[in-house]
């Protein structure tokens, strides 16, 4: 069966996000993921290791973590001592980064960079010397081995994260076409490596709206597509989908930090009316329990490759609201799929 995961959390503290995976497991949820943000979330490592301590089955891992913010060396450290507490239960991923590094006035990693960095990484925590320019070379002397994923939405950061990490958290909705597309990509880029597709494991992350006014649930939707929109206009392409509004940069300077991230999610979908209801479909999961399963069975039927789907909740709940979703997750939507 294709596992769950989960990606916004009671993060308070240690203690209160380690009652709340072990919570989450007991409820039947599979993976604890955590996004990186220093000026936002407290530091996932520490939480990782809290909430490993309070679990026996449950993975958890950065969803996601960029070089601009840590670089290989510094990465590879903290998952490897974290990974020293829950044996095979860690995974890390690197991305380009998108609003950790906009609230840091910083820009986005390139995708050459995600990729140097990613085989950085691995050799570290394989325990591999690399030459980088000291008197002697790099080793990580607590080494572990740990799964190093990319999360990626275009067609390059695909076809790059296909040539070097061990899984791919893919990032473009729900539509048929994009999600054939992105694996496509993947398979590509492990192909131009050398290496056998079907080793790299598949992933996919969907913005679920959950808990909103039912007025204002189509806005959220239409917010989501312009949020893929405004990072990777590509995935406008394979479905046939035109963009019939205002230009996306104008439009870009009436929200912050992006569409997908607003602090109000339906006024930023107001901006994006002219996206007609097939458009807002496409990027994100919406309604009860066993439509949006009825949407995984189809994906899954077509891709049979993925093995980890992350209904990442929007807008963000509350703590109490969190308790809540996971119930969903685990009593309504996963015995439906």
């Amino acid at each position: 069966m294709v596992a769950l995961g989960l990606n916004r959390w009671n993060w308070n503290s240690p203690t209160e996000f380690a009652a709340a995976a072990a919570r989450a497991e007991a409820a039947g949820l599979d993976v604890a993921l955590l996004p990186v943000n220093p000026l936002a979330v407290p530091d996932p490592y520490v939480l990782m290791a809290a909430g490993a301590a309070a679990t026996s089955t449950m993975s958890f891992g950065t969803l996601l973590e960029t070089p601009m913010l840590r670089p290989p060396a510094v990465a590879a450290g903290s998952v490897a001592t974290v990974a020293r507490t829950a044996p095979g239960r860690i995974l890390f991923t690197y991305g380009v980064g998108d609003t950790a590094v906009r609230w840091l006035g910083m820009r986005p990693a390139r995708v050459a960079e995600v990729e140097e960095a990613t085989n950085q990484l691995r050799s570290y925590l394989a325990g591999e010397r690399l030459e980088v320019g000291a008197d002697v070379a790099a080793w990580l002397r607590h080494a572990e081995p740990v799964p190093v994923w990319i999360a990626a939405s275009g067609p390059r950061s695909l076809q790059m994260a296909g040539r070097c990490a061990d899984g791919v958290f893919i990032r473009v909705g729900t539509h048929p076409a994009n999600i054939a597309t992105a694996i496509d990509a993947v398979r590509a880029g492990a192909t131009e490596a050398g290496r056998e597709p079907d080793d790299v494991r598949i992933a996919l992350i969907v913005h679920t709206v959950w808990g909103a006014p039912e007025a204002e649930v189509p806005l959220i939707a239409r917010a989501m597509a312009a949020g893929f929109y405004e990072y990777a206009p590509a995935l406008f392409d394979p479905p046939g989908f035109e963009w019939n509004g205002p230009d996306i940069h104008e439009l870009m300077t009436q929200v912050w930090p992006d569409f997908h991230h607003a602090a109000d999610l339906p006024a930023a979908g107001g901006l994006v009316e002219f996206l007609g209801d097939d458009v807002a479909d496409s990027f994100c999961f919406h309604g009860d329990a066993e439509r949006v399963a009825g949407q995984i069975r189809q994906i899954l039927a077509a891709t049979p490759a993925i093995e980890m789907i992350v209904p990442h909740p929007v807008p963000m709940p509350s703590v109490a609201g969190l308790d809540e979703y996971v119930d969903w997750l685990t009593g309504l939507l996963k015995p439906r799929i």
